[in-house]
């Protein structure tokens, strides 16, 4: 083979090479998706509450006892299906890494399983009463300063009575609700 014919391979595959790529900035031009006005995408987020932890409990269109006496635990039970992937529900179930229990929670100590709270978290102390939970679970991260927990929280107050429901449902011996 001489030199004249391998000019003409190489020049056939740089040739080939060149019409591809030409073909690709053709296509990117006919096909070309328009550029977003924003760049990203939009996270739900916390809003910041203008009065710190002390004004981050949530507005409720009733009170907390009248919303846990109408709430539905299947529901519950639906909405806390997301919690299952940090959180174990289980009696008896291992403490995940990304979360603790909770099997039990309504009345326990905070901070008081085999989790590796957060600093906030084990300063907070007392019981995880209705009260407590309704408001950890609006903004978890107005409630307790540096938090591990992910969750932007539910503005929802009826969702959260039906959360609570459930997770007050999730014990050996549920505790009392409160008296509306």
């Amino acid at each position: 083979m001489d030199s004249f014919e391998l000019n003409k391979i190489a020049g056939a595959v740089l040739g080939s090479l060149l019409f591809v790529m030409g073909l690709g900035v053709i296509a990117d031009a006919l096909f070309a998706a328009p550029r977003p006005a924003k760049p990203g995408y939009a996270l739900a987020a916390a809003e910041a509450s203008p009065g710190g932890p002390a004004a981050a409990a949530p507005e409720a269109a009733a009170p907390l006892p009248v919303l846990l006496a109408k709430a539905d635990p299947k529901k519950g039970e639906t909405l806390v299906k997301a919690c299952a992937a940090c959180h174990s529900l289980d009696p008896g179930a291992a403490v995940k890494a990304t979360g603790p229990a909770l099997y039990g929670v309504i009345e326990r100590n905070i901070g008081s399983t085999g989790f590796a709270y957060s600093d906030g978290m084990k300063a907070k102390g007392g019981k995880w009463d209705y009260a407590q939970m309704n408001a950890f679970l609006a903004n978890p991260k107005g409630v307790v300063a540096g938090t591990k927990m992910s969750y932007a929280g539910e503005k929802d107050a009826s969702k959260r009575a039906d959360i609570i429901i459930y997770l007050r449902s999730l014990a050996s011996n549920p505790a009392p609700l409160p008296a509306p």
